[in-house]
């Protein structure tokens, strides 16, 4: 910044947050401007409620985004809960050790990761719809998937995660192997494949749909 410019610092602005599960969180923050005002702007924010944030714990948020002063604490909170979320889903999903460093594969990466714990979001919701023994045999979960040796028959989400991984092992298995078979024929080998993949395919853990009236 040029000699002959100024630093301003604008004044403190309170604002509270409310959270679900917290009690509400309550922060100041002031813009501060170099020279004269442009699209990047800097922001000091305090890291809890004070009555002197002069002198609180702070930290500072370099951003191009527009709007009014009071929404960016609300966004970049958002983000933080977004990255422990998906931290959270990233341990849980046992995918912890892969390391990414190009923006791009992190994009994809970040898309996997949540697809993967939509799926197994959507199936632990069926799994406790669907938790009566009557729904559970006209859906099948019975037999013969449920005869599994390491199949859980509970209704939380790391049980459908469980169950999922247990289901697309013989796919998995298939991929791996597909190479080899077609240097080594062993056809029993990939029939019986074929057929554990087909009988696979009939899982159906939703509800069926109502009957339509003609």
């Amino acid at each position: 910044m040029r000699p002959e410019k100024r630093v301003r610092y604008n004044r403190w602005r309170a604002d509270a947050q409310a959270l679900v599960v917290q009690p509400t969180d309550r922060h100041h923050i002031r813009e501060i401007i170099f020279g004269t005002r442009r699209s990047t702007r800097y922001f000091r924010i305090t890291k809890g409620a004070s009555e002197q944030p002069d002198k609180a714990d702070s930290g500072f948020i370099l951003t191009n985004l527009p709007g009014k002063i009071l929404r960016l604490p609300g966004l970049y909170s958002l983000r933080t809960w977004i990255e422990s979320g998906f931290k959270q889903v990233n341990n849980e999903l046992g995918w912890a050790d892969f390391r990414l460093t190009d923006y791009f594969s992190l994009e994809r990466w970040w898309e996997m990761v949540f697809s993967a714990y939509c799926l197994a979001s959507l199936h632990a919701q069926a799994f406790k719809l669907n938790a009566t023994e009557a729904i559970a045999q006209e859906c099948g979960l019975d037999a013969p998937f449920a005869q599994h040796r390491q199949w859980e028959t509970g209704t939380t989400w790391k049980s459908a995660l469980n169950n999922l991984r247990w289901l697309l092992q013989p796919y998995f298995c298939w991929s791996a192997l597909a190479r080899w078979l077609e240097v080594v024929a062993i056809p029993g080998l990939k029939r019986g494949l074929s057929k554990l993949m087909h009988q696979i395919g009939h899982f159906r853990i939703e509800r069926p749909p109502p009957a339509q009236a003609a």
